[in-house]
């Protein structure tokens, strides 16, 4: 099987090359390296099933090829992570929403229909609070005056795109909005929670809570993410839908902090922060985040295999490793 993956050498996307490696596909990821890292996919490097371009998805003229060659296209590629959309509102907009559009422009100009998963966010979920969030939900974002929109804006652009080519030109394309997906390679610097207060507990230095910490999350370790993604793309009953993807195993951020703290065995003392001295503007953060996984689960026979616990663990030990060698 011939598997494309945009944001290659992202935090997702690199996991995503790895699992079909692993089943002995043949992989080509693309990726600017703006947010992604070479050092994500130097394991696969001398891979003779993998194959690397860094290009620009708005520009690069190999596009429509790469996609006629893919049976699988998963399109991760995407401006991410809060501090990143707030500095850059702008350019989140137009590569979020372009480069989706040139990947089904591309996708759909071959002799045949690759099966493709549109990467969306539980964010266009808005500033909803009751819990949890079913696919079929009217959206409530909120004002967007307030630019931490801009990204879920951007990803709702993205599902209309999906859904209108899956319905008008018979497309097999899912939409998947993913919830908090954490573990290996994620990084901290654009806003992440998990590999930060890791990071921080690790080496005891304040873990930072940003706001009160009463706000939930639900927490899904990537390579439970990548099996649910690659499950969806291989099932002919996805096309066309929007499924939610994650974990719904809800914990609160500062019980989030504590269960780090303690499972690193740290003396980091836990500050909050508030949202304008975190983000440098007022901040509207959504007090609950949890998935309806119904559909995923009737749609699928995917289960999960990691729990929280296990996550942070293993970041923890990974992250002390890490520092060993620095």
């Amino acid at each position: 099987m011939h598997v494309l993956v945009t944001g290659g050498a992202g935090f997702i996307g690199s996991h995503l090359v790895e699992y079909h490696l692993s089943k002995g596909n043949k992989v080509h990821a693309l990726d600017d390296l703006s947010t992604g890292s070479r050092e994500n996919i130097l394991p696969f490097m001398g891979n003779p099933n993998f194959r690397f371009d860094e290009v620009d998805i708005l520009t690069w003229s190999g596009l429509e090829k790469a996609a006629a060659w893919a049976d699988h296209i998963y399109h991760m590629a995407a401006v991410v992570g809060l501090f990143r959309v707030l500095s850059d509102p702008v350019n989140t907009l137009a590569v979020n929403i372009a480069g989706c559009e040139r990947l089904l422009r591309a996708a759909r100009s071959g002799n045949w229909k690759p099966n493709v998963i549109l990467a969306s966010s539980s964010e266009v979920y808005g500033s909803r609070s009751s819990v949890p969030f079913h696919e079929e939900l009217e959206l409530a974002i909120g004002s967007m005056r307030n630019l931490r929109w801009n990204y879920a804006t951007s990803k709702l652009a993205n599902e209309t795109f999906g859904v209108s080519y899956a319905r008008k030109f018979e497309m097999p394309i899912t939409m998947a909005r993913l919830f908090n997906t954490i573990g290996p390679r994620q990084t901290g610097r654009y806003g992440m929670v998990v590999p930060r207060f890791v990071e921080q507990a690790v080496t005891n230095r304040p873990i930072t809570v940003y706001g009160d910490g009463s706000q939930t999350r639900c927490f899904c370790d990537v390579r439970d993410t990548v099996v649910a993604l690659a499950v969806l793309a291989g099932n002919p009953a996805s096309s066309g839908e929007i499924v939610n993807v994650g974990n719904d195993m809800e914990i609160s951020i500062k019980d989030l902090a504590e269960l780090i703290r303690k499972r690193a065995n740290s003396t980091s003392p836990i500050i909050n922060i508030p949202y304008r001295e975190a983000y440098g503007e007022d901040f509207i953060d959504v007090f609950k985040r949890k998935p309806s996984l119904d559909k995923l689960f009737s749609l699928t026979n995917f289960k999960h295999k990691w729990t929280l616990e296990e996550s942070v663990d293993d970041l923890i030990a990974r992250t002390r490793d890490i520092l060993k060698e620095v």
